[in-house]
């Protein structure tokens, strides 16, 4: 295989497809960290002139982590539909790029096409389209999935409330939630990080949680985000889960670092699905963001976007009611500035949703990164336009807790209104029988957290 390209008449030649795709990636302080990125812009146009020729069957037959030596690899193969991968193995990078613009491709044919793709392949396109590009692909894919209400339907727009303390004071964490749900947000997920993994901990803030969404007949999720096996044990003591979650990598070591294989998460599935109080049948919540798996030596020199299209293609086993990127929270060595956590944002949720998730995302940044709120709100308003299922919103855009910045609960209103989109239907109709919405408009109720004080007093 020559794997080769001539640029302003500059000879390049790449060593292997892992390369290509290292090399093809737009501009990652990541990759430059890991010491895989292009060394020169001409060189970045080389290698995406490559990878654009290589064929489907090429990407399948050469994954990035060898199959014998990562489980993630064997469960993206083992996982392919042969029939529909023989039909479409043939077609180049660029080919696939082609069907998935074009305006005549229909919701339906990218759905037919999903269970012939690996993560490299989704990768790999990703890597030769414009931010655009993305935008409108993304646009065109709906993703639904159920747990107690329906998220991704089309015109739709949800938000995860995350109420965050720092010290998971109760009533504090209670009146972040009634906030939240004034200003119409928490469709997604009510779903709280906890300071203390902790399994009594965790039981007492499910407990809290699930009092007040019954309290409301609220048709929503609850979940508290420890590590799966605390969640599980919180179950089996009697905890009221929705939904079960956790954190991912690409990589098989990089799942170890977080204390987790796919023997477990399937563990932890039955039980959700045994004991869990969603009604389902979509009951997993999942985490990823770029770069993670270089922070914890686990990359074995493949490419952040390549990885973190892994997750995805991991995730998709578990048929998850949710999964989100945090874009922008690891740090300026894997996401530099405000352009790069954009493209990743933009990347992120175009690779999930053709990986068939439903998909959504943390617009965040940290105050070491080179972004502001301006960025957030841009990449808020870009992702909103491509369709992406959910956002993360929290009070004031500033998580206490983890210390970093995010949406907040009165950007939802904003970018439902910008978009004529909605809340997920069977939440919209809540919140017109509590008073907070009414015919799509926000009531005087909206911002007042009193207003869901007086019942649970």
């Amino acid at each position: 295989m020559t794997l080769q390209s001539s640029i302003n008449e500059t000879h390049h030649t790449f060593d292997s497809i892992q390369e290509v795709l290292a090399k093809a990636n737009e501009k990652k302080t990541g990759d430059e960290l890991a010491g895989i990125a292009a060394e020169s812009a001409a060189e970045r146009v080389a290698a995406k002139d490559v990878l654009s020729r290589l064929t489907l069957k090429e990407l399948y037959e050469q994954p990035a982590i060898p199959y014998d030596d990562d489980e993630v690899t064997r469960l993206i193969i083992d996982s392919i539909d042969e029939t529909v991968y023989d039909h479409i193995k043939d077609w180049t990078v660029s080919q696939l790029r082609e069907f998935l613009v074009d305006s005549h491709t229909t919701e339906h044919e990218i759905e037919q096409i999903r269970p012939g793709l690996t993560s490299e392949m989704i990768a790999a396109v990703t890597k030769i389209m414009s931010n655009m590009d993305l935008i409108l692909v993304t646009s065109k894919m709906e993703v639904t999935a159920y747990c107690n209400n329906t998220i991704g339907k089309e015109g739709t727009l949800s938000f995860r409330l995350q109420p965050n303390d720092p010290t998971d004071d109760r009533e504090n964490i209670l009146n972040a939630i009634r906030e939240g749900l004034s200003y119409g947000v928490g469709d997604a997920v009510i779903g709280i990080n906890p300071v203390e993994d902790d399994v009594a901990q965790t039981k007492r803030l499910l407990e809290a949680t699930k009092g007040l969404i019954d309290e409301w007949e609220i048709p929503t999720q609850n979940c508290v985000l420890a590590h799966i096996t605390t969640q599980m044990e919180a179950i089996r003591n009697g905890a009221p889960a929705d939904l079960l979650f956790q954190s991912l990598a690409g990589s098989e070591k990089g799942n170890d670092e977080f204390g987790i294989d796919i023997e477990l998460l399937d563990e932890a599935y039955e039980l959700g699905k045994a004991a869990g109080t969603g009604d389902g049948p979509n009951f997993m919540y999942f985490e990823t963001g770029q770069g993670s798996e270089l922070s914890a030596d686990a990359a074995a020199s493949v490419d952040q976007v390549t990885l973190e299209a892994r997750c995805y293609g991991l995730a998709k086993r578990y048929d998850p009611f949710i999964v989100n990127t945090v874009v922008g929270f690891i740090g300026p060595e894997y996401l530099y500035d405000g352009k790069q956590v954009i493209r990743a944002g933009l990347e992120d949720v175009f690779m999930g949703q053709l990986s068939g998730i439903s998909m959504g995302i943390d617009a965040c940044y940290t105050n070491h990164i080179q972004a502001d709120q301006n960025d957030i709100e841009n990449l808020a308003v870009l992702l909103t336009a491509a369709g992406t299922n959910f956002f993360i919103s929290v009070p004031v855009s500033d998580d206490v807790m983890l210390n970093y910045q995010s949406n907040s609960f009165h950007d939802a209103s904003t970018l439902r209104e910008i978009f004529d989109k909605r809340p997920a239907p069977e939440f919209e109709s809540w919140l017109e029988t509590v008073d907070i919405l009414e015919e799509g408009e926000m009531t005087a109720h909206a911002g007042d957290l009193t207003h869901f004080v007086e019942a649970d007093q």
